[in-house]
């Protein structure tokens, strides 16, 4: 029998991520929200409505699941029936003061590897540890090669003398990272906004900051690849990534300046599962950006964000399709070309911001063949 589940999860500042559970009714046992389908609801908005019933939690569900695990149901018979449940990421939002099922469950937030030990089955074990891993430590060579250069700096003063004429390396790093703390910044608020999460205009006057500081992390990016002597990659690699990663934020602001001008206020349901797609498109490329450190030992991880960075562009491309089909055929009916116009517009710019995210995908695993 097949079940939807929800993984509700928040990222802090630090780029730290949590995900809530819930104990089961029968055993009590830690689970995450699921039920069965929900006549008249998509799968992920399913999901959703069961965090929201089992745990009183709201956010922004993704419609393409990040797994599935299975499981042996009890049943009041006695007998056992086997399950497998689809599960969907679930940005948080908030907690409601009351839900239906507040008196029979606890609900806790963990860590992810305190939620991987808590939960009993293998696969959502796995599901949750592979959710988002931090960032592996460098290897042992990174660690030793300035202790080497310092060596030779002191036995050969002439190195050491010629050296510090030379530009320090770069923040590229840092400023990646920095730069995909503004892309989850912007797809947060550009979600909320789509999702009616707060005010419009303040929305957008969120994601408008965020742009504003991807530009000028893009400008340090691109300042330090024409001063420093030695960088991590090749210049052209480091100015494609840092280009592409700009051009979503820089999208995300171009919707979110749309939405403005022509007023909208409701948006269809295929804009708001565009919009969760787009949350989980940043919240990939933050997780796979610091593993950039260490190419060598992250490609594998790499190379499973990047596909799925493409999976999630190809779903997109079909809901923007149908939630275009859609409102042509609205359109008809209403006889109001400009509604048509405007959103077909909205439907366009948001299409584009999940490409650009794929165009990031593209550059990682380039990065990934040519180095790691």
């Amino acid at each position: 029998m097949e079940q939807i589940g929800a993984l509700p999860y928040v990222i802090d500042e630090a780029g730290h991520a949590r995900v809530m559970l819930i104990t089961s009714r029968d055993t009590g046992r830690w689970v995450i929200p699921k039920g069965n389908p929900i006549v008249g609801l998509a799968s992920h908005e399913a999901a959703a409505q069961e965090a929201y019933e089992e745990a009183g939690i709201r956010g922004i569900p993704c419609p393409s699941p990040v797994g599935q695990f299975a499981y042996r149901k009890r049943r009041r018979t006695g007998r056992y029936r086997d399950m497998i449940v689809t599960v969907f990421p679930l940005a948080f939002v908030e907690q409601v003061d009351d839900w239906p099922e507040r008196h029979q469950r606890d609900t806790r937030w963990f860590t992810l590897d305190r939620a991987a030990e808590a939960v009993n089955e293998p696969g959502l074990k796995a599901l949750i540890a592979a959710f988002r891993e931090p960032p592996i430590p460098a290897s042992l060579a990174q660690r030793i090669l300035p202790v080497v250069r310092g060596s030779a700096k002191r036995r050969i003063p002439m190195l050491g003398w010629f050296q510090s004429l030379m530009p320090k390396q770069g923040r590229f790093f840092e400023l990646f990272d920095a730069h995909a703390a503004t892309l989850v910044a912007g797809a947060d608020a550009l979600a909320r906004l789509l999702h009616g999460e707060g005010s419009i205009e303040g929305q957008i006057a969120e994601i408008v900051k965020r742009e504003h500081e991807a530009d000028d992390i893009t400008r340090e990016v691109l300042q330090d690849v024409r001063r420093v002597f030695v960088t991590p990659f090749d210049r052209s690699a480091i100015t494609d990534l840092i280009g592409v990663m700009d051009d979503a934020i820089d999208q995300m602001n171009g919707t979110a300046n749309a939405i403005a001008l022509y007023e909208v206020t409701e948006f269809s349901a295929e804009m708001r599962d565009m919009a969760g797609i787009i949350v989980e498109a940043a919240r990939i490329t933050a997780e796979a950006i610091p593993l950039l450190r260490s190419l060598g030992t992250n490609a594998g991880r790499l190379h499973d964000l990047t596909a799925r960075l493409i999976q999630i562009e190809g779903h997109a491309d079909d809901i923007h399709d149908t939630g275009l089909r859609a409102l042509f055929q609205a359109s008809k009916i209403s006889a109001d070309p400009m509604t048509f116009i405007i959103n077909r517009e909205i439907y366009s710019s948001l299409e584009k911001i999940v490409d650009r995210f794929e165009d990031v995908a593209n550059e990682i695993q380039g990065l990934v063949i040519d180095h790691a």
